[in-house]
Protein backbone atom coordinates (compact mmCIF):
# COMPACT_ATOMS: atom_id res chain seq x y z
CA UNK A 1 0.00 0.00 0.00
CA UNK A 2 2.84 2.38 0.78
CA UNK A 3 4.44 1.70 -2.58
CA UNK A 4 1.17 2.27 -4.40
CA UNK A 5 0.78 5.57 -2.50
CA UNK A 6 4.25 6.67 -3.52
CA UNK A 7 3.63 5.64 -7.09
CA UNK A 8 0.37 7.55 -7.10
CA UNK A 9 2.00 10.51 -5.43
CA UNK A 10 4.89 10.64 -7.90
CA UNK A 11 2.88 11.83 -10.91
CA UNK A 12 0.94 14.23 -8.72
CA UNK A 13 4.15 15.67 -7.37
CA UNK A 14 5.58 16.08 -10.85
CA UNK A 15 2.33 17.70 -12.00
CA UNK A 16 2.51 20.19 -9.11
CA UNK A 17 6.11 20.96 -10.00
CA UNK A 18 5.18 21.56 -13.63
CA UNK A 19 2.34 23.89 -12.62
CA UNK A 20 4.44 25.73 -10.07
CA UNK A 21 7.50 25.90 -12.31
CA UNK A 22 6.64 29.09 -14.28
CA UNK A 23 5.65 31.03 -11.17
CA UNK A 24 8.66 29.88 -9.16
CA UNK A 25 10.99 30.67 -12.08
CA UNK A 26 9.46 34.14 -12.35
CA UNK A 27 10.00 34.79 -8.64
CA UNK A 28 13.54 33.41 -8.72
CA UNK A 29 14.68 35.46 -11.72
CA UNK A 30 12.86 38.75 -11.07
CA UNK A 31 12.68 38.79 -7.25
CA UNK A 32 15.12 36.48 -5.48
CA UNK A 33 18.10 37.05 -7.78
CA UNK A 34 17.87 40.88 -7.70
CA UNK A 35 17.32 40.75 -3.95
CA UNK A 36 20.42 38.59 -3.53
CA UNK A 37 22.42 41.08 -5.61
CA UNK A 38 21.22 43.97 -3.46
CA UNK A 39 22.17 42.14 -0.28
CA UNK A 40 25.59 41.35 -1.72
CA UNK A 41 26.22 44.96 -2.79
CA UNK A 42 25.58 46.35 0.69
CA UNK A 43 28.91 45.15 2.15
CA UNK A 44 31.15 46.62 -0.56
CA UNK A 45 32.39 50.14 -1.26
CA UNK A 46 31.67 52.44 -4.16
CA UNK A 47 34.27 52.38 -6.89
CA UNK A 48 36.26 55.44 -7.85
CA UNK A 49 34.11 55.97 -10.91
CA UNK A 50 30.98 54.41 -9.48
CA UNK A 51 29.69 50.88 -9.31
CA UNK A 52 31.26 48.31 -6.98
CA UNK A 53 34.87 48.20 -5.82
CA UNK A 54 35.25 44.51 -5.04
CA UNK A 55 39.01 44.83 -4.59
CA UNK A 56 38.55 47.08 -1.53
CA UNK A 57 37.03 44.26 0.49
CA UNK A 58 33.89 44.33 2.59
CA UNK A 59 32.80 47.10 4.92
CA UNK A 60 29.84 48.04 7.09
CA UNK A 61 30.14 51.79 6.55
CA UNK A 62 27.10 51.87 4.23
CA UNK A 63 24.84 50.85 7.09
CA UNK A 64 26.24 53.63 9.30
CA UNK A 65 25.57 56.27 6.62
CA UNK A 66 21.84 55.59 6.71
CA UNK A 67 21.67 57.32 10.11
CA UNK A 68 22.92 60.60 8.57
CA UNK A 69 20.46 63.44 9.39
CA UNK A 70 20.19 64.29 5.68
CA UNK A 71 18.84 60.87 4.78
CA UNK A 72 16.75 60.68 7.95
CA UNK A 73 15.12 63.96 6.93
CA UNK A 74 14.27 62.57 3.48
CA UNK A 75 12.71 59.50 5.11
CA UNK A 76 10.73 61.69 7.51
CA UNK A 77 9.43 63.83 4.65
CA UNK A 78 8.51 60.70 2.70
CA UNK A 79 6.59 59.25 5.64
CA UNK A 80 4.74 62.53 6.13
CA UNK A 81 3.78 62.88 2.47
CA UNK A 82 2.71 59.26 2.20
CA UNK A 83 0.77 59.55 5.46
CA UNK A 84 -1.06 62.70 4.36
CA UNK A 85 -1.87 61.08 1.02
CA UNK A 86 -3.24 58.01 2.78
CA UNK A 87 -5.35 60.07 5.17
CA UNK A 88 -6.85 62.13 2.34
CA UNK A 89 -7.49 58.96 0.33
CA UNK A 90 -9.35 57.49 3.30
CA UNK A 91 -11.43 60.64 3.82
CA UNK A 92 -12.37 60.72 0.14
CA UNK A 93 -12.48 56.99 -0.51
CA UNK A 94 -14.76 55.89 2.33
CA UNK A 95 -17.75 58.09 1.36
CA UNK A 96 -17.21 57.13 -2.28
CA UNK A 97 -17.14 53.42 -1.50
CA UNK A 98 -20.14 53.78 0.82
CA UNK A 99 -22.14 55.58 -1.88
CA UNK A 100 -21.24 52.94 -4.48
CA UNK A 101 -22.24 50.11 -2.13
CA UNK A 102 -25.65 51.73 -1.64
CA UNK A 103 -26.35 52.11 -5.37
CA UNK A 104 -28.75 49.77 -7.15
CA UNK A 105 -26.98 46.60 -8.26
CA UNK A 106 -27.09 47.49 -11.95
CA UNK A 107 -25.27 50.78 -11.34
CA UNK A 108 -22.54 49.45 -9.07
CA UNK A 109 -20.53 47.95 -11.90
CA UNK A 110 -20.71 51.22 -13.83
CA UNK A 111 -19.50 53.17 -10.80
CA UNK A 112 -16.63 50.74 -10.16
CA UNK A 113 -15.55 50.94 -13.79
CA UNK A 114 -15.45 54.74 -13.47
CA UNK A 115 -13.28 54.37 -10.35
CA UNK A 116 -10.68 52.19 -12.09
CA UNK A 117 -10.92 54.02 -15.42
CA UNK A 118 -7.80 56.15 -14.75
CA UNK A 119 -5.73 52.94 -14.56
CA UNK A 120 -6.44 52.40 -18.25
CA UNK A 121 -4.25 55.42 -19.01
CA UNK A 122 -0.47 55.40 -18.75
CA UNK A 123 0.81 56.60 -15.38
CA UNK A 124 3.21 59.14 -16.91
CA UNK A 125 0.47 60.64 -19.07
CA UNK A 126 -1.69 61.15 -15.99
CA UNK A 127 1.22 62.82 -14.19
CA UNK A 128 1.91 65.13 -17.12
CA UNK A 129 -1.78 66.03 -17.21
CA UNK A 130 -1.41 67.55 -13.74
CA UNK A 131 1.48 69.66 -15.03
CA UNK A 132 -0.85 71.07 -17.67
CA UNK A 133 -3.50 71.76 -15.03
CA UNK A 134 -1.28 73.28 -12.32
CA UNK A 135 1.32 75.27 -14.27
CA UNK A 136 1.35 79.06 -14.20
CA UNK A 137 -0.38 79.17 -17.59
CA UNK A 138 -2.42 76.06 -16.88
CA UNK A 139 -6.14 75.46 -16.73
CA UNK A 140 -6.55 76.18 -13.01
CA UNK A 141 -4.68 79.49 -12.97
CA UNK A 142 -6.28 80.60 -16.24
CA UNK A 143 -9.75 79.87 -14.90
CA UNK A 144 -9.14 81.66 -11.59
CA UNK A 145 -7.65 84.66 -13.37
CA UNK A 146 -10.48 84.73 -15.89
CA UNK A 147 -13.21 84.95 -13.25
CA UNK A 148 -11.28 87.54 -11.24
CA UNK A 149 -10.49 85.45 -8.17
CA UNK A 150 -6.74 86.13 -8.46
CA UNK A 151 -4.67 88.85 -10.11
CA UNK A 152 -1.55 86.82 -10.77
CA UNK A 153 -0.98 83.09 -11.24
CA UNK A 154 -0.59 81.01 -8.09
CA UNK A 155 2.42 78.78 -7.54
CA UNK A 156 0.63 75.45 -7.65
CA UNK A 157 3.19 73.33 -9.47
CA UNK A 158 6.51 72.13 -8.02
CA UNK A 159 5.22 72.20 -4.46
CA UNK A 160 4.61 69.54 -1.85
CA UNK A 161 0.80 69.87 -2.09
CA UNK A 162 1.11 69.20 -5.83
CA UNK A 163 2.99 65.98 -5.04
CA UNK A 164 0.31 64.94 -2.54
CA UNK A 165 -2.38 65.72 -5.11
CA UNK A 166 -0.64 63.65 -7.76
CA UNK A 167 -0.19 60.68 -5.42
CA UNK A 168 -3.78 60.96 -4.24
CA UNK A 169 -5.09 60.95 -7.79
CA UNK A 170 -2.87 57.99 -8.71
CA UNK A 171 -3.74 55.72 -5.79
CA UNK A 172 -7.25 56.72 -4.69
CA UNK A 173 -8.82 53.71 -6.50
CA UNK A 174 -6.64 51.42 -4.39
CA UNK A 175 -8.47 52.80 -1.36
CA UNK A 176 -11.97 52.73 -2.82
CA UNK A 177 -11.96 49.11 -4.03
CA UNK A 178 -11.14 47.33 -0.71
CA UNK A 179 -13.44 49.70 1.16
CA UNK A 180 -16.29 48.94 -1.24
CA UNK A 181 -15.68 45.22 -0.83
CA UNK A 182 -15.78 45.53 2.98
CA UNK A 183 -18.88 47.77 3.06
CA UNK A 184 -20.74 45.59 0.57
CA UNK A 185 -20.27 42.56 2.86
CA UNK A 186 -21.83 44.21 5.92
CA UNK A 187 -25.01 42.30 6.79
CA UNK A 188 -28.02 44.65 6.31
CA UNK A 189 -29.80 42.88 9.16
CA UNK A 190 -27.24 44.34 11.58
CA UNK A 191 -28.13 47.84 10.42
CA UNK A 192 -31.84 47.09 10.81
CA UNK A 193 -31.29 45.66 14.29
CA UNK A 194 -29.35 48.76 15.32
CA UNK A 195 -32.16 51.02 14.05
CA UNK A 196 -34.80 48.89 15.79
CA UNK A 197 -32.91 49.26 19.06
CA UNK A 198 -33.16 53.04 18.75
CA UNK A 199 -29.66 53.89 17.57
CA UNK A 200 -29.33 57.02 15.50
CA UNK A 201 -27.79 56.77 12.01
CA UNK A 202 -24.48 58.21 13.22
CA UNK A 203 -24.29 55.67 16.05
CA UNK A 204 -25.21 52.85 13.67
CA UNK A 205 -22.50 53.89 11.27
CA UNK A 206 -19.86 54.15 14.00
CA UNK A 207 -20.77 50.97 15.89
CA UNK A 208 -21.80 48.70 13.02
CA UNK A 209 -20.64 49.84 9.59
CA UNK A 210 -17.25 51.28 10.51
CA UNK A 211 -16.52 48.56 13.06
CA UNK A 212 -17.16 45.80 10.51
CA UNK A 213 -15.16 47.51 7.75
CA UNK A 214 -11.98 48.23 9.72
CA UNK A 215 -10.09 45.37 7.99
CA UNK A 216 -10.95 47.00 4.66
CA UNK A 217 -9.77 50.36 6.02
CA UNK A 218 -6.42 48.85 7.00
CA UNK A 219 -6.05 47.15 3.63
CA UNK A 220 -6.85 50.33 1.73
CA UNK A 221 -4.43 52.37 3.84
CA UNK A 222 -1.62 49.91 3.17
CA UNK A 223 -2.46 49.80 -0.55
CA UNK A 224 -2.09 53.59 -0.74
CA UNK A 225 0.74 54.15 1.75
CA UNK A 226 3.16 51.57 0.35
CA UNK A 227 3.30 52.78 -3.29
CA UNK A 228 3.13 56.43 -2.19
CA UNK A 229 6.20 55.97 0.01
CA UNK A 230 8.29 54.44 -2.77
CA UNK A 231 7.06 56.57 -5.66
CA UNK A 232 9.65 58.72 -7.42
CA UNK A 233 7.89 59.71 -10.64
CA UNK A 234 5.29 62.03 -9.09
CA UNK A 235 7.78 63.89 -6.83
CA UNK A 236 10.09 64.32 -9.82
CA UNK A 237 7.44 65.67 -12.20
CA UNK A 238 5.13 67.57 -9.85
CA UNK A 239 7.73 68.43 -7.21
CA UNK A 240 10.28 69.68 -9.72
CA UNK A 241 13.20 68.53 -7.59
CA UNK A 242 12.05 70.60 -4.61
CA UNK A 243 10.34 67.61 -2.96
CA UNK A 244 12.67 64.63 -2.54
CA UNK A 245 11.25 61.34 -1.33
CA UNK A 246 13.03 58.12 -0.50
CA UNK A 247 12.25 56.70 -3.94
CA UNK A 248 14.06 59.63 -5.58
CA UNK A 249 16.97 59.17 -3.19
CA UNK A 250 17.37 55.49 -4.07
CA UNK A 251 17.08 56.19 -7.79
CA UNK A 252 19.71 58.93 -7.60
CA UNK A 253 22.14 56.66 -5.76
CA UNK A 254 21.99 54.11 -8.57
CA UNK A 255 21.72 56.37 -11.64
CA UNK A 256 23.33 59.70 -10.68
CA UNK A 257 25.80 59.14 -7.85
CA UNK A 258 26.42 55.54 -9.02
CA UNK A 259 26.82 54.55 -5.38
CA UNK A 260 25.31 51.10 -5.74
CA UNK A 261 26.29 49.82 -2.26
CA UNK A 262 24.59 52.67 -0.42
CA UNK A 263 21.64 52.60 -2.81
CA UNK A 264 21.25 48.90 -2.01
CA UNK A 265 21.27 49.65 1.72
CA UNK A 266 18.55 52.27 1.27
CA UNK A 267 16.46 49.95 -0.90
CA UNK A 268 16.72 47.08 1.59
CA UNK A 269 15.89 49.38 4.50
CA UNK A 270 12.78 50.57 2.69
CA UNK A 271 11.80 46.97 1.85
CA UNK A 272 12.29 45.89 5.46
CA UNK A 273 10.13 48.74 6.70
CA UNK A 274 7.36 47.88 4.24
CA UNK A 275 7.51 44.19 5.14
CA UNK A 276 7.10 45.09 8.82
CA UNK A 277 4.19 47.34 7.88
CA UNK A 278 2.49 44.54 5.93
CA UNK A 279 3.03 42.11 8.81
CA UNK A 280 1.47 44.62 11.23
CA UNK A 281 -1.49 45.08 8.87
CA UNK A 282 -1.98 41.31 8.59
CA UNK A 283 -1.83 40.91 12.39
CA UNK A 284 -4.28 43.76 12.95
CA UNK A 285 -6.58 42.37 10.24
CA UNK A 286 -6.66 38.97 11.93
CA UNK A 287 -7.40 40.54 15.31
CA UNK A 288 -10.22 42.66 13.90
CA UNK A 289 -11.58 39.75 11.87
CA UNK A 290 -11.58 37.52 14.92
CA UNK A 291 -13.38 40.15 16.94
Amino acid sequence: MVRRGKAAGGPRGRARLVLLGPGLSYLAVLLLLPLALLIGYTVFRRGRFGGIAYEDGVSGENFARIADPLYAGVLTDSLRIAGVTTLLALLLGYPTAYAIARLPTRWRTVALVLVVLPFWTNFLIRAYAWIVLLSSEGVVNSALTGIGVIDRPLRLLYTEPAVVLGLLYAYLPLMVLPLYSAIERVDPRLLEASADLGARPARTFWSVTLAHTLPGVLTGCVFVFVPSLGNFVVPELLGGGHTVMVGNLIRDQFLTARDWPFGSVLALALMAFLVLLLMAQAWAGRRLGGR
